[in-house]
């Protein structure tokens, strides 16, 4: 496993990738990185994975072209593949991704999934909200999910 830490306009950035891909994004914000020994730091493999999201932070870059390896149930799977069919600029609501996975009384486990996503921003989380608008609950706290709405907002 490979390592790598940045600042972003949003704040320090932590990923973990190996040969399968992108395992794990953090946003130090409330979250401390956990490092094991047994990963090696390593700027050039984690360096595209990093440049494609400042430039999606920066409002350059509204699709990733980068291979994720994120740990999950076949459930949390399905869950996070639907939020990444959620087009640039646009939101769902918990019921539309229950029922895009084939399982429309599953609002509140789509909700789990989504608050367990080990990539946000490239699996956007952020795009998923209330079924009254609102935006609800984001592991990185309601103004970052604002904050990164907005960006979509106007880069569209």
């Amino acid at each position: 496993m490979y390592y790598d830490s940045f600042d972003s306009p949003l704040g320090k950035i932590h990923m973990l990738a190996d040969e399968s891909g992108l395992r794990q994004l953090s946003l130090c914000l409330h979250h401390p990185f956990e490092q094991s020994l047994e990963w090696k730091h390593s700027k050039s493999k984690i360096a595209t994975y990093r440049n494609q999201l400042l430039e999606f932070l920066t409002g350059d870059r509204t699709q990733f072209d980068v291979t994720l390896a994120p740990h999950g149930t076949e459930f949390q799977h399905q869950v996070w593949q639907a939020i990444r069919d959620i087009p640039y600029g646009e939101t769902r609501t918990y019921s539309q991704i229950a029922e895009a996975i084939g399982n429309p009384l599953a609002c509140r486990a789509v909700g789990m999934a989504s608050n367990v996503n080990p990539i946000p921003f490239i699996v956007p989380c952020h795009r998923v909200i209330g079924s009254n608008g609102k935006l609800t609950g984001y592991r990185y706290g309601v103004e970052v999910k604002q904050k990164l709405l907005q960006l979509e907002e106007a880069a569209t």
